[in-house]
């Protein structure tokens, strides 16, 4: 999120804290978008501890009455790694708070020295509380995933991981059922979603071994909260929100925030995008988790459906086993595509209208990853993939195959049908990808039946 202004953080002298009116309104869009209830009135703290990345002494916070509180999100995950088994599940928001950003410590172990990189301190931070509802590293990293959609819907965020524009602090705790909470710690500055998910299952491993073999947790950070001081921050007054109802007539709308006014214009969630993407293409739900899971995905998606007779349904395929696979392959984000979506959608065109086969199809997408600037029309010319139109011609070449092939005959006609695939494989091997597998298999059938 954006701050007030640099070098808040290290105490400049004559340096003001002001609090910045987009911070304010990107948490209250985060909290109504997390069925958090806002606080019309809340409260600035001043939390000091002594550490390197802080030469102010402390960070000013929000611990007595935060901007937002009781909230819940939820997630969806995959059963057994299985896409079309998915679950859902919620957690508990517990409260979103504003605070000021610390530095950055760069820990160089083969010089035995730390370095303090100043550079975001001072900087508006919000901070999501969740409550202790999930139970494994893949329910963390599902939970962080939905959260850093929303945060990117909602603009509140880039939420970039790598980028450390979204950090996680994991704390982790073990008990037997029906007990109490064990004593927990915490791993902390987690900057990506897949280290999350294995750095909380280490986590939950390791507290589990250490207590069976007679062992106790240690908590240096609960230790070190005992150790903080809080005060009412000094230079921030309480933060007044309104909404419709509390709104003075002869207030100045510019000058307040409205949380009325910021709830009716919340853009669709990704929850109701999913919803919309199966109820209008009539996908499966795992398919609008795959698309939406990709930034830029679901939008290259939907605009080629608008721009090809082929039916959505089918175009799913296209896009995730295809486009998708190759980018991941390859590095590449949507944006980085050297195939358009105009491009696959003429493609997809081309073999809608039976021009080229599934085969002759995969042929082109293959030359359009080069990005050499040719269409796939030019591309089906230049290399002769139209489908073979002569259906004598075809039929002799399906002769040829019989003819060649005794024993899978035989086996076809003794009842095994499933080697139908590989003759049909084989003439579209001799017509290089250039026959309608659908014609190919009727003229086998009509053959073999003689």
């Amino acid at each position: 999120m954006p701050g007030a202004g640099r070098g808040l953080g290290a105490a400049l002298s004559g340096a003001v804290r002001v609090l910045n009116r987009r911070c304010v309104e990107a948490a209250v869009m985060t909290g109504l978008a997390l069925n958090c209830s806002i606080n019309k009135k809340s409260l600035f703290d001043r939390k000091h501890y002594f550490y390197a990345d802080l030469p102010a002494g402390y960070q000013i916070t929000q611990q007595r009455v935060p901007i937002a509180v009781n909230g819940s999100l939820s997630y969806s995950l995959c059963m057994d790694n299985k896409m079309s088994q998915m679950v859902t599940k919620t957690v508990r928001i517990k409260q979103i708070q504003l605070e000021q950003d610390s530095g950055k410590s760069l820990h160089d172990d083969t010089r035995s020295q730390t370095l303090v990189d100043l550079n975001r301190a001072g900087v508006g931070l919000m901070e999501v509380v969740m409550e202790p509802d999930m139970c494994c590293g893949e329910e963390a990293a599902a939970a962080v995933r939905e959260l850093q959609l929303i945060l990117q819907t909602l603009g509140s965020s880039q939420a970039v991981m790598a980028e450390g524009q979204l950090r996680v602090d994991a704390n982790v705790s073990v008990h037997h059922p029906g007990e109490p909470y064990g004593v927990r710690t915490e791993v902390k500055n987690i900057n990506s979603i897949r280290f999350l998910a294995k750095a909380v299952d280490y986590e939950i491993q390791r507290q589990i071994e250490e207590l069976e073999n007679g062992g106790t947790i240690l908590n240096e950070t609960r230790a070190f909260d005992s150790k903080l001081g809080f005060m009412p921050e000094p230079n921030l007054p309480p933060l007044i929100l309104y909404d419709t109802k509390s709104l003075p007539a002869n207030m100045n709308h510019q000058q307040v925030i409205n949380i009325d006014w910021i709830h009716e214009r919340l853009p669709d969630l990704p929850s109701v995008k999913r919803e919309k993407l199966v109820e209008q293409y009539g996908i499966l739900p795992e398919h609008s988790f795959a698309l939406l899971n990709e930034d830029g995905l679901a939008e290259f998606y939907e605009n080629v459906v608008k721009q090809t007779r082929m039916k959505p349904k089918r175009v799913i395929g296209w896009v995730l086993n295809d486009l998708l696979s190759y980018l991941k392959q390859h590095s590449l984000t949507v944006k980085e595509s050297p195939v358009s979506s105009a491009l696959l959608a003429d493609l997809l065109n081309l073999l809608e209208k039976k021009e080229i086969s599934s085969t002759a199809a995969k042929q082109v997408l293959a030359e359009l990853w080069k990005g050499e600037g040719k269409t796939p029309l030019e591309i089906v010319k230049e290399q002769k993939l139209q489908l073979l139109q002569d259906e004598k011609e075809l039929e002799q070449i399906c002769q040829a195959v019989i003819d060649r092939q005794e024993n899978e005959v035989m086996a076809i006609k003794a009842g095994n049908l499933k080697v139908l695939n590989k003759l049909i494989g084989l003439v579209q091997r001799e017509t290089q990808g250039r026959s309608s597998p659908v014609l190919v298999k009727q003229l086998l059938e009509k053959k073999l039946s003689e």
